[in-house]
């Protein structure tokens, strides 16, 4: 294992923030990219399952993610051609039974050395509004919707998505234009950069 990695997954920065939480949990960071990657999968922070798992993605969003980026669970978990890097490694844990904010200070310990580990990808995909707004600054500030409807600004080397959770199921019926044109422009990119 890297020594990066080896840090990463020794970090307990938020041990005491997250045995705060109604789950109560320790840290258990989850990383899962190597230098080299094509495709960088920016997210948020881990789910619970992810948690239990030490897989990214390991859940009904992974499900969904992998089938808008057009990728089988092999390609999706090839370390050597994605990397997916969320703003924390760690599940934040729930307050009021919904999921806390990824902390601020794993974004600000490890995403810089992180980045420049992996190097360069053809594609990064910003998963949600926290990877958005980390990564595109000022231009996210008119929220996740306004963000994802100018992805042709940002194409073709980076895509912002909606978080692929079952709660923005209502979101993906209001707006039929990711789907019907966001979505084959993405699929074709990554097949490009995947291949």
């Amino acid at each position: 294992m890297n020594e990066l990695l080896e840090r990463i997954a020794d970090c307990r920065l938020c041990a005491d923030r997250f045995a705060a939480t109604e789950t109560a949990h320790a840290p258990r960071p989850v990383a899962w990219f190597r230098p080299g990657a094509r495709l960088l999968i920016a997210g948020q922070a881990p789910g619970a399952r992810v948690h239990a798992s030490g897989i990214p993605f390991d859940d009904p969003s992974g499900d969904r993610l992998r089938d808008w980026l057009g990728l089988d669970r092999a390609a999706f978990y090839d370390r050597d051609r994605v990397a997916i890097l969320p703003m924390a490694f760690c599940f934040p844990g729930y307050r009021k039974g919904a999921d806390l904010p990824p902390p601020r200070i794993c974004e600000t310990t490890w995403r810089a050395e992180t980045l420049e580990w992996i190097g360069p990808c053809p594609l990064t995909i910003l998963v949600g509004g926290y990877a958005q707004k980390s990564h595109l600054g000022a231009a996210a500030r008119v929220g996740v919707t306004g963000t994802v409807a100018m992805w042709r600004d940002h194409a073709p080397g980076l895509f912002p998505l909606p978080h692929p959770s079952w709660r923005n199921t209502a979101w993906l019926k209001r707006n039929p234009w990711f789907e019907a044109e966001l979505l084959p422009e993405l699929r074709q990119r990554v097949s490009e950069v995947m291949a």
